[in-house]
């Protein structure tokens, strides 16, 4: 029978799913910078694979999204973890691998230029079958360079 996780070792295997298990978070470079306060950072270094206009060097739009959604859906599942307390790690990870992407909408407000790029995502509501959340993109320089808001199934 498996041991029940107290809430930091949820936490602690949420970041371990989410930052070195996913292959295409691996790819994209995805750092999780925090997972306090319901409120998830994570953060890509610029890099020459993700550029999308070779003649401005700035991010690719799918990168962008990609971020934005990826973030998202880390808050879509943090806003669930009370409701995991108690369950076994192995349901825990369960849960966590049936989070989707209902509907996504990206705004982007400049390009995607910088060293570095950091997305927080805001938990808006959390229902039982469906978090909606808002995300926003900065890059190294604090400007503003995509928001976005998207539905999670969580149910």
């Amino acid at each position: 029978m498996s041991r029940k996780p107290t809430d930091k070792e949820l936490v602690a295997t949420i970041h371990e799913i989410f930052a070195e298990k996913m292959p295409f978070n691996l790819l994209l470079g995805l750092e999780v910078l925090s997972l306090t306060d319901d409120i998830p950072v994570c953060r890509i270094a610029m890099r020459p694979e993700l550029v999308g206009n070779f003649m401005h060097g700035n991010l690719h739009g799918g990168v962008i999204s990609s971020v934005i959604d990826a973030t998202g859906g880390l808050s879509a599942f943090l806003s669930i973890r009370s409701k995991l307390a108690g369950e076994t790690v192995e349901v825990c990870q369960k849960r966590f691998a049936r989070i989707g992407t209902i509907d996504l909408r990206i705004d982007y407000l400049r390009p995607g230029l910088g060293r570095w790029f950091e997305c927080k995502a805001f938990l808006l509501r959390a229902g039982n079958k469906v978090a909606v959340v808002r995300m926003e993109l900065h890059n190294d320089e604090a400007a503003l360079i995509a928001v976005g808001t998207g539905a999670y199934a969580v149910g």
